[in-house]
């Protein structure tokens, strides 16, 4: 019988790229999945965009499972374990569960001809397998890349989220944000909501919501949010519903950043759409909003030096993480484990952070796409950002040296990709 590790070392030889294999297009998964018999069975939320998707997959999933309902919720990738992907309750599927769902997709393949699925594509009709055995009542998609050719646009959603349109993937999506935000609002439905929750959304996006009939709705025009200047621990939500004009005052969510209230304006916005499928009461969304935890996503660990943990890894991302460690306090000196993947705009993701890092500790990353620390290193030092350079051959062994340099006065920043951060908080498990 096989184990997990077995079925996922199958996914990757299936494709010819393997694991990092990224062909998009939606015919392959679709066979498999007329295959397997799949069907939608439950109300679906579809979350794409370029940066702010796990934050609003974990608050819609948090909240609907403090609702009673059960939740499944499909994202990517995974820090640690492949287990993280494909979650019930906020609880990762067993090893059991997956490999069985594997199992039936694997027949399935085979029965429609022997189909190469990609290793995405493979895991997301295992992870539908998983959702239909567990019977949930509600299913969270995260887009792995761009929307229209996801494999999870295999899937037909009830609500489809936007969150933000920024350059990242251009070899694949395009060269400019209008590119772009065609491609995501490919996940978009005629006569269904389609909710954005970027302020300045592609005039591209726009039109492709108004070409199909989509019920298009905007941060700031349809649903937002007002910070609230008489209490700072609270934010008032917004949004225009068939019930009229609705307004909560609301406790800052769990997620740290001021962006992290488009992410819960917009969850709170698809959860409202969905209204007469799913209803959740105030009851529900307080807590859920309060108690998601998302690992990686500005995450702060208790101690001293205070280390922080983020995935960005491209402009945006960094933009807003520079503008969160500007609202952190004071720090003798900021030290920074930094890995990148080699289709990332390094020097456009690092920009933010000129002449706020002391130590750049550079590491490399394996794989087809990861790129040498010795390449970034150059890059760091080509763009003049300041800060002494150091290189290492693995996240692990970088966040072990700057651990070792750091003072208790001193801050440490993990960033620039799920594999830095995964390294990094290997190396943090091994320590303590």
């Amino acid at each position: 019988m096989k184990t997990l590790n077995d079925w996922l070392a199958h996914l990757e030889g299936l494709h010819p790229k393997g694991q990092a294999g990224i062909e998009l297009g939606l015919d392959r998964i679709l066979r498999v999945k007329a295959a397997l018999g799949q069907s939608e069975f439950c109300p679906v939320i579809t979350v794409g965009g370029t940066n702010g998707k796990g934050s609003t997959c974990a608050y819609l999933e948090n909240i609907i499972d403090r609702a009673g309902y059960r939740v499944g919720c499909y994202t990517s990738p995974h820090l640690l374990a492949y287990n993280e992907r494909v979650r019930l309750n906020g609880q990762p599927a067993s090893d059991d569960a997956l490999c069985a769902a594997f199992s039936r997709v694997e027949a399935a393949r085979l029965a429609a001809g022997d189909v190469a699925l990609t290793y995405f594509e493979f895991g997301t009709l295992a992870a539908w397998e998983v959702f239909a055995e567990a019977g949930v009542e509600a299913a969270v998609l995260e887009v792995g890349l761009g929307g229209r050719l996801d494999a999870v646009n295999a899937y037909e959603p009830d609500v489809s989220i936007v969150t933000t349109v920024d350059l990242d993937h251009v070899d694949w999506l395009g060269p400019d944000r209008d590119s772009i935000g065609f491609e995501k609002a490919g996940i978009f439905r005629a006569g269904k909501p389609a909710l954005c929750a970027d302020a300045n959304p592609p005039q591209r996006l726009l039109a492709h919501a108004e070409q199909i009939g989509a019920d298009l709705r905007l941060i700031g025009r349809d649903f937002g949010f007002e910070r609230d200047q008489e209490n700072r621990l609270q934010w008032r939500w917004w949004c225009r519903s068939r019930a009229g004009l609705v307004k909560r005052s609301l406790a800052y969510p769990g997620l740290r950043g001021p962006t992290q209230l488009f992410n819960a304006a917009a969850a709170l916005a698809a959860l409202d759409a969905l209204n007469d499928k799913l209803p959740v009461t105030m009851q529900a969304i307080r807590p859920g909003l309060i108690e998601t935890e998302l690992p990686g996503r500005f995450q702060v660990v208790p101690g001293k030096p205070a280390i922080v943990l983020d995935v960005g890894h491209n402009p945006q991302a960094v933009r807003v993480l520079a503008d969160n460690l500007s609202c952190m306090g004071f720090f003798d000196r900021t030290h920074a484990v930094i890995g990148m993947l080699a289709d990332k705009d390094a020097a456009g993701a690092l920009l933010p952070l000129k002449d706020k890092v002391d130590v750049w500790h550079v590491a490399s990353l394996g794989g087809p796409r990861g790129t040498s620390a010795e390449h970034l290193a150059g890059i760091i030092v080509a763009v003049k950002l300041g800060g002494e350079v150091i290189c290492y051959p693995s996240p692990q062994e970088a966040m072990l040296a700057a651990k070792g340099l750091a003072a208790e006065s001193d801050r440490i920043l993990a960033f620039g990709s799920f594999y830095t951060v995964a390294g990094a908080l290997e190396a943090l498990r091994k320590k303590s």
